[in-house]
């Protein structure tokens, strides 16, 4: 995830999102660990998400 973030290479992210796994592909912008959240700039509408750390199941670079 911090990979991603400093070299700005797209990402799978999987997560759950309503009790839903949810896979995308996008960017990471942001990353706050002591916070507990991330922001994630997804591939097809190009829209800002803000999540939590703890939803996440999986991040691999694309």
């Amino acid at each position: 995830m911090i990979e991603a973030l400093h070299t700005n290479k797209q990402v799978y992210l999987t997560y759950y999102k309503n009790g839903q796994r949810i896979t995308e592909t996008g960017f990471i912008q942001f990353v706050d660990s002591l916070g507990n959240l991330f922001i994630f700039i997804d591939d097809v509408f190009e829209l800002k998400n803000k999540m939590r750390l703890s939803e996440l199941i999986d991040v691999r670079l694309a």
